[in-house]
């Protein structure tokens, strides 16, 4: 694929869709396309938090292992970003990303997506909303719940 290509990719996730065209070439080359089958793991829990993925094609599971098993608390298909809430903040995963199907990324590595954030005030909004979605929504979810049953986060 041409780094044009990518670019357009990138494009359409919500964290990038506002960024230089320029910048986003330079992710794009900083960037490297991986493969997985399904059943392949791209993560683990507790892994260092070294890269963001962009799903280019492809779904991808995620879940969290607790003393009743293991839980999927989400998926993620193509122009979704997954593992990068754990960039921000220096943590290590907190969850499992497993391919279901054939999945297509661009894993961009941590150094890379902090600069792109740092340079574009807009993306931190971004993903400062996107942070500020998924603790809203895990909070309704444990109102809903009995005490005692929290459901992993994201």
């Amino acid at each position: 694929m041409l780094l044009n290509d990518e670019v357009q990719l990138l494009r359409q996730v919500p964290y990038f869709s506002r960024i230089d065209p320029c910048k986003l070439k330079l992710l794009a080359f900083t960037s490297a396309r991986v493969c997985y089958h399904p059943g392949e793991t791209i993560f683990r829990c507790g892994d260092a938090s070294d890269s963001a993925y962009v799903i280019i094609q492809g779904t991808v599971e995620l879940s969290v292992t607790s003393p009743s098993g293991e839980n999927v608390v989400g998926t993620a298909t193509s122009n979704s970003i997954i593992g990068e809430m754990c960039l921000l903040g220096d943590a290590p995963r907190l969850a499992h990303a497993r391919a279901v199907t054939d999945v297509e990324a661009l894993r961009i590595g941590k150094d890379c997506f902090l600069k792109v954030m740092a340079d574009n005030p807009r993306m931190g909004i971004e993903v400062s909303r996107a942070l500020a979605e998924t603790l809203r929504d895990q909070a309704a979810r444990v109102e809903k719940r009995p005490v005692g049953l929290l459901e992993p986060a994201h």
